[in-house]
């Protein structure tokens, strides 16, 4: 009988840490909301890497498609490219090749093209971090 009181629980638990994650991006600023992509897109990319390396290749295109719906759906769409210009231009173009290695990365199980994306998205996450004083005085 105690087994449904544990499912629940670790349901109340995944509730609450949702509750947390939405209350957190409801009050955070636009500056904040992108460091929020940035990081989610490691993770995923990092789950990647761990799914590929076991063989798991469901989760692992799982754990990529969601890599690649943050690049291409929030960073990417996310982008001004009036208020932004050429730095805006730029900055689109990196992140459509991301998107272009993470699907070599899950095609092929290329942990090179993985690595790379990584590690562009990660450039950019910490120029990104760098304006964020600039950002908050604004």
């Amino acid at each position: 009988m105690s087994r449904p009181r544990d499912v629940s629980r670790g349901f109340g638990a995944g509730a609450y840490a949702k509750v947390g994650v939405e209350s957190g991006v409801m009050s955070a600023s636009s500056h904040q909301l992108i460091v929020m992509l940035f990081d989610g897109a490691r993770t995923a990319m990092r789950a990647a890497r761990i799914h590929m390396n076991e063989g798991h290749v469901a989760e692992k295109g799982a754990s990529i498609s969601k890599a690649l719906d943050i690049v291409n759906n929030g960073l990417l769409a996310a982008l001004d490219g009036e208020r932004g210009g050429e730095v805006a231009g730029n900055l689109a173009s990196l992140y459509e090749y991301i998107a272009r290695r993470l699907l070599a990365a899950n095609a092929r199980n290329d942990v090179e093209a993985l690595d790379e994306a990584e590690r562009l998205l990660d450039d950019i996450a910490s120029a990104w971090r760098d304006i964020e004083p600039q950002a908050a005085g604004t």
